[in-house]
């Protein structure tokens, strides 16, 4: 069981790669096409749902200066690819504050909060933060 994160990363990342490379000349063609992201409230990150079924769900998330994330999926196994960099803090249920940095090109594995802690998510940064999320269901 130990051996199903590593495994799970060893196989994404390779994926991510590829569909980089892949979709970079097809967005270059067709950009007038995409949908646009689902408008963001004010002070809210906005998601843009990419692909959702029952066993996976593909978005991204932006976050403008000061927006924050109260709906982040903590209970589960994701895999974190980083597109525009920055800083975000998280904001735990018990109080406690952690910056994380995010640069570009950066993939990152999370697994579920242990004890189901749930916490929110805030760009204190001055740039805008953007992450291409799979997250397992």
């Amino acid at each position: 069981m130990k051996h199903l994160p590593r495994l799970f990363v060893s196989l994404l990342v390779p994926a991510f790669m590829l569909a980089g490379v892949a979709a970079n000349p097809a967005f270059a063609q067709g950009k007038e096409k995409e949908a646009p992201a689902a408008k963001a409230e004010k002070g809210k990150s906005a998601l843009k749902v990419h692909l959702e079924n029952d066993k996976v769900r593909v978005f991204e998330r932006t976050y403008k200066p000061g927006d924050v994330n109260t709906e982040v999926p903590s209970a589960s196994f994701r895999v974190i690819h980083t597109l525009k960099g920055g800083t975000l803090e998280r904001t735990y249920s018990d109080g406690k504050k952690e910056k994380n940095e995010f640069k570009v090109g950066t993939v990152r594995f999370l697994e579920p909060g242990k004890g189901g802690q749930t916490y929110t998510v805030k760009n204190v940064g001055k740039t805008d933060v953007v992450n291409y999320v799979v997250l397992l269901k």
